[in-house]
């Protein structure tokens, strides 16, 4: 190797509560010669990073600035609102909106949730991030409406969670460069999409069987090839060919 020469890598960043790891396992079978590495990055920064060539590709959650950037939406979260155990929205499976009202309802400056109307009533003043959020929740300042994941990757004993049925949904997808999109990212694009290791859009692709010919799949089979028109099959005729066998000679007769 010269030293101009770089070993390939794929960067991929993500954002709090999407868990790569299925795919990363994917990529490691399928292409264990070139490292893969994450990068956490905050859900308001992802959109920068990757444009700014801080990584390959990205998980983001949607909306987000998609100057420059393509996107392929992947799944949707359910909203959850975050309560402490003793609320009284902890006696119930799932709650709208409305259902909020007089509630003080956290919105954190990291939110990525597209509402169209805040719940509840505001705070004084605006988290600076999901993780303080949701310490302020603890300390029964307010609620915190979020996607599941986030619930679960903050959960603590004296919190829980529960639907909220009229909700904004939170969209995860997988973002890269438009003018960046290398074969290593549409071999990342394959794996998150699901395709096998010898899709038509793969790269690795093993190269299909020659087919055999009809004389040769006959020979492996075992069957005799019949004799083409024209040519003998290895005996011997007689010259005059086609006239009857002459008959036998029998033994001379004794003179009287």
């Amino acid at each position: 190797m010269t030293g101009s020469e770089v070993t390939p890598s794929f960067r991929l960043a993500y954002v709090p509560g999407v868990t790569p790891a299925k795919w990363v396992r994917i990529w490691n079978e399928r292409l264990p010669d070139i490292p893969l590495t994450l990068i956490p990055v905050p859900a308001a920064e992802a959109s920068d990073l990757l444009r700014d060539g801080g990584a390959d590709a990205g998980f983001v959650r949607l909306p987000t600035d998609r100057t420059d950037l393509s996107a392929i939406p992947l799944y949707a979260e359910t909203t959850v609102v975050v309560v402490p155990k003793d609320h009284l929205v902890a006696a119930v499976d799932e709650v709208s909106a409305e259902d909020l009202a007089d509630d003080i309802v956290l919105h954190p400056l990291d939110d990525t949730l597209d509402w169209e109307h805040l719940p509840g009533r505001p705070a004084i003043e605006r988290p600076a991030t999901t993780a303080d959020a949701v310490e302020l929740v603890a300390a029964g300042v307010g609620l915190l409406l979020v996607p599941q994941s986030l619930a679960r990757l903050h959960h603590r004993r004296d919190l829980t969670y529960r639907t909220v049925t009229d909700a904004p949904e939170s969209r995860v997808a997988l973002s890269w460069r438009e003018d960046e999109t290398t074969d290593l990212v549409e071999d990342f694009i394959g794996i998150v999409r699901g395709r096998t290791a010898n899709s038509s859009r793969g790269r690795s692709q093993t190269p299909p069987e020659p087919k055999a010919s009809k004389a040769k799949r006959s020979d492996a089979s075992g069957a005799r090839r019949k004799p083409a028109a024209g040519k003998t099959t290895g005996k011997s005729t007689r010259s005059g060919g086609g006239g009857a066998k002459p008959g036998k000679r029998g033994k001379p007769r004794r003179r009287s």
